[in-house]
């Protein structure tokens, strides 16, 4: 196996497995940290928005006009783009509405303690909300392994965001599993292998994208890769950095991370 692969692998598994990240924060902490979760959440939602428009979306329409014309392969590349964000909403769509992998969840939700008449609902909920995370989590899979095919530098960074956004869905997960079950293993367990649909992602894109990879096909699969990192963006990672926020943090740690990534940019050229 090429040394690009096991480096693809290896960063995507480290993204997917960060939820494990957020259940340890959520069965070990006593508080949850909001001034940093809402600065992290920013920052990562700055890298995806920045190397999405200026790396990944460039190289899509590099690829696609280089095959179709500069006219053609610029429809293309939006079509792949828009394409790459209807996927998204359309799975969104899909999930099951109990467990909105979206929903904040903090530490001290545990605090509270649930009705009896709770309790089955609240491990429905976990159980749904860790099925939720792990069919939203397998295109992502597959966008950091295929960012990390074209360009480890660029995968890296990727996975570093895609990783701290999967850190509050971890909480997500832990949070009303152990809040019904008191087992701390069993939340934790839920919330590990919620992630594990990330690393499959990316068998799935070695196994059925890369044998037919063509610059057709890549610059497809480029342009809707951007299209799902905004989406992500915008759709999970900035609302729930502002459910977090204080005093602007989110929109600092967007900032910082937009400038981080262009920073890095420049250093690796």
């Amino acid at each position: 196996m090429d040394f690009t692969v096991v480096i693809a692998f290896a960063l995507t598994l480290f993204a997917g497995l960060a939820t494990g990240i957020g259940s340890l924060i959520a069965l070990m902490a006593s508080r949850t940290n909001t001034k940093f979760l809402s600065l992290a959440l920013g920052f990562s939602a700055g890298v995806m928005i920045y190397v999405s428009m200026i790396e990944i979306f460039v190289k899509a329409k590099d690829s696609l006009t280089g095959v179709y014309g500069s006219t053609g392969g610029y429809w293309v590349t939006l079509a792949g783009f828009f394409g790459g964000m209807i996927f998204m909403a359309a799975l969104d769509r899909v999930l099951p509405q109990l467990g909105n992998p979206h929903e904040v969840k903090t530490v001290e939700d545990m605090t509270e303690g649930p009705t009896n008449a709770e309790y089955a609902r609240l491990r429905k909920m976990g159980i749904f909300t860790a099925l939720a995370i792990g069919i939203h989590n397998f295109p992502e899979g597959i966008a950091t392994f295929i960012s990390a095919i074209q360009d480890p530098a660029l995968g890296l960074a990727i996975a570093i965001a895609v990783a701290i956004h999967n850190i509050p869905e971890g909480i997500a997960v832990s949070v009303p599993i152990y809040y019904a079950t008191g087992d701390r293993k069993k939340a934790f367990k839920y919330s590990f292998l919620s992630g594990i649909s990330e690393p499959i992602g990316a068998v799935a894109a070695w196994l059925f994208l890369m044998p037919y990879m063509s610059d057709t096909l890549f610059g497809i699969v480029f342009a809707g890769v951007a299209g799902i990192m905004i989406f992500i963006s915008l759709d999970e990672l900035l609302p729930a950095a502002k459910e977090y926020d204080e005093a602007h943090l989110s929109i600092y740690g967007l900032v910082g991370g937009m400038a981080v990534m262009a920073a890095s940019l420049v250093l690796i050229a």
